[in-house]
């Protein structure tokens, strides 16, 4: 529910219906010839239950007031005008959405600095298994609030179960940077509670819960950004805009530097102090016995190596993969697809050497190199985090031409899901492409881990005339997570 600044705007809105309507139409005017119809207003202020409503309420948005007046209000069919609507849209730009934060590991800290300066966001719950890192971070935002306004803030709310946060019915939206292995189950969650969603990438553990998650927000009309975020920067937007208006000629291959997959867990148990529910850090995965690498207690500045481990991710294939093979879908045009054949290295131990071909013949290397590097019949174009070139280097001086493949920009990834979320438009890394990309991902740590060579569909999301790959599409979760997706 989306927090007003002005509540006191909704007499506003009362005058704008008056006006707009005709106190004869509505029926409440007991005397059109009174100064401005004065009483009319009143009667219809009542008459909504505005008044009870905000004695009880005081986040009651216009949206909310508007929908009841348009409703419930009057017993004739009602059609408001489209300048009433437009009042409506831009009264709506002085809301807060509000935002609820599920997992505050590393990632989910940064992302925390990132959302609560925002002037459209109110930061209300955090979410954490650790009791050190959920009260840390109850905290910090409470002490920003405080700080911003000049007294005392304790708005913030501390659970360590997602489910508390999700049955709140005043939050719109949740930021979740749990571990890979939760992405599914939260965000399927969240969509179903009729919440916004901005999950950390990858998207999911594995190619059936992407899609999972695609159905999710797709069945309940949600605003999903994935947090692929190179999306968001101009080097990366910048590559992939010269390479699909043809700079570079036709692409013949490209080459993608991430590290190698992940391998079954061999940790051994160690002593766990209190404050960690760790069958909850666990959820869907195989129970095991506590170790620090995987959950660092308390508040810690790296990110856990949980990350190199299956039961939980899917190495670096997934962890930068889902940014840099991210960016080798959008630059070829494949956000909605994806290869249709996948070839492991000849030696089953290397960790490189990957080969992808897409439809159209382009070959993709899972190979050494500086993120990523398109080669074309006519040049090559190599891009990173903070690193671009071009060769030869008129590819990125001479404009564009006539007509020109422009692709969505975005020049801050947080402010792009805030947008979406008051446009209802689909965000700059909708969870689409984010599920095509970390499925990129998951075919190669396919192919690594059993050395096989794998025909794909990406249509249909199967493999071609392989039964057992296709039992390796998701995996059997824990009881009680088991019915969760």
């Amino acid at each position: 529910m989306m927090v007003s600044d002005n509540s006191g705007s909704m007499w506003k809105i009362v005058g704008i219906l008056h006006k707009s309507l005709g106190c004869h139409y509505l029926g409440v005017c007991i005397d059109s010839g009174a100064d401005k119809c004065h009483q009319s207003r009143v009667i219809l202020y009542q008459k909504l239950n505005i008044q009870n409503a905000m004695s009880n309420r005081t986040d009651v948005s216009r949206r909310h007031f508007l929908k009841a007046a348009s409703t419930a209000a009057f017993a004739a069919p009602l059609i408001l005008p489209s300048h009433l609507w437009a009042a409506e849209a831009e009264s709506k730009a002085n809301d807060k959405i509000v935002f609820g934060f599920i997992g505050t590991g590393t990632q989910g800290r940064h992302l925390l600095n990132s959302f609560l300066p925002h002037p459209g966001v109110q930061v209300v719950a955090v979410c954490d298994v650790d009791e050190k890192r959920r009260l840390f971070h109850q905290k910090k935002v409470n002490d920003f609030y405080s700080a911003k306004s000049g007294k005392e803030y304790s708005g913030c709310a501390v659970y360590s179960d997602f489910r508390d946060v999700l049955a709140r019915k005043d939050i719109d939206a949740v930021v979740i940077a749990a571990p890979d292995h939760w992405h599914g189950i939260l965000a399927v969650a969240a969509a179903n509670a009729g919440k916004d969603i901005y999950c950390e990438k990858p998207l999911s553990l594995n190619i059936a819960e992407g899609r999972a998650m695609v159905s999710a927000a797709r069945k309940n009309n949600r605003v999903f950004q994935t947090g692929s975020m190179q999306r968001s920067s101009s080097e990366f937007h910048k590559a992939c805009e010269l390479v699909r208006n043809g700079r570079i000629g036709k692409i013949k291959q490209v080459i993608v530097d991430v590290g190698p997959s992940s391998k079954w867990c061999d940790l051994p148990e160690e002593t766990m102090e209190p404050g960690l529910n760790w069958d909850m850090w666990l959820g869907p995965s195989p129970m095991r016995g506590y170790n620090s690498i995987l959950s660092p207690r308390g508040v810690h500045q790296h990110f856990p190596d949980w990350r190199n481990y299956r039961e939980y991710s899917g190495g670096m294939m997934t962890d930068w993969g889902a940014h840099h093979f991210d960016i080798a879908q959008w630059g070829l045009g494949m956000d909605n697809s994806g290869p249709v054949e996948i070839i492991p290295p000849e030696d089953p131990k290397a960790t490189k050497g990957l080969r992808y071909i897409y439809a159209n013949g382009v070959e993709m290397i899972h190979g050494n190199g500086n993120g990523v590097t398109f080669i074309g019949e006519n040049g090559t174009i190599q891009v990173n985090r903070g690193f671009f070139k071009a060769t030869p280097v008129e590819i990125e001086k001479e404009p564009l031409g006539d007509n020109p493949i422009k692709l969505y920009k975005s020049t801050n990834h947080y402010d792009d899901f805030v947008k979406a979320i008051r446009s209802r438009q689909k965000p700059i890394c909708d969870v689409e492409i984010g599920c095509r990309s970390v499925t990129v991902c998951h075919l190669g740590n396919l192919a690594y881990w059993n050395h096989r060579k794998l025909k794909w569909d990406p249509e249909k999301e199967q493999f071609i005339g392989d039964a057992e790959a296709n039992t390796w599409l998701g995996r059997k979760n824990r009881t009680p997570w088991d019915k969760a997706i």
